[in-house]
């Protein structure tokens, strides 16, 4: 049988019974224990035992976990700081929202699990998508344009800063830094790429710059938004040249 989609945002919101927990409560508190301890941890009976509640106290909220996911998730994208409307160009505006977008992600690295699993219709990814919008319709892109714009913008941020998160946390199950588990990697590098003396190069030159992990997930975020905008810019360049190119008139030009 086909069910169909709910959203939290939609459903009618029942009046409180009690003036003791209340919705923010708790999501501020799913936040905190998902912060804490992982997505695995997350259950309304944990949740309750947080929020000194039974998991029915949580239930008058939320009608189940998918609709508290959808709670804690568009409070995240509630922490994407933005600079005031008007105040940038687009480009520094699309690069805040990148910029904004990796840091809430990387300190709330859970929710990265989240996105595209279900609807984001939360008041926090509406009114972020409806600036990024406004963003690049400011630019000079069309309608169609603006939503593509938006969209290899965010599969941006995501593509790169996924697999951040995904080191991270491989270096806390394994009880070291990131720093820590990339010296134990090296050996174990270094052998595979005996047989590409190109890889081999470029590997021992990266640890000879004495960057850190930090600062080279940085700069290669950087390196690559830059020539995500640098693509956009050159597009909108294009379209411009062309509409300002009179088309020929048919016949015109022809042997008098």
């Amino acid at each position: 049988m086909k069910q169909p989609i709910t959203s939290v945002w939609t459903r009618e919101s029942r009046p409180a019974r009690s003036t003791t927990l209340s919705r923010t409560q708790i999501v501020h508190a799913a936040v905190d224990l998902l912060d804490a301890e992982g997505m695995d941890s997350l259950s309304m009976r944990r949740l309750g035992a947080r929020l000194g509640s039974g998991a029915t106290s949580i239930y008058w909220h939320v009608a189940n976990k998918d609709e508290l996911l959808e709670l804690v998730l568009d409070e995240v994208f509630g922490k994407v700081a933005l600079p005031a409307p008007a105040t940038t160009g687009w480009r520094d505006e699309a690069s805040a929202f990148a910029y904004g977008l990796r840091a809430a992600l990387l300190a709330h690295p859970w929710a990265v699990t989240l996105v595209g699993t279900g609807p984001t219709l939360g008041p926090n990814a509406m009114g972020l998508s409806a600036r990024l919008l406004s963003t690049f319709s400011q630019a000079g892109f069309t309608a169609t344009e603006q939503e593509y714009a938006s969209s290899a913008l965010l599969a941006y941020v995501l593509g790169v800063t996924t697999p951040e998160i995904a080191w991270s946390a491989a270096a806390a199950h394994s009880g070291m830094s990131d720093e820590e588990l990339a010296a134990s990697m090296k050996p174990v590098v270094e052998q595979a790429t005996r047989n590409y003396p190109e890889l081999a190069e470029r590997y021992a030159d990266y640890h000879g710059t004495g960057i850190d992990l930090q600062t080279a997930r940085l700069l290669n975020f950087d390196f690559g938004l830059t020539c995500i905008l640098d693509g956009l810019e050159a597009r909108l360049s294009r379209s411009a040249q062309a509409q300002a190119t009179p088309h020929a008139r048919p016949g015109a030009g022809g042997a008098g």
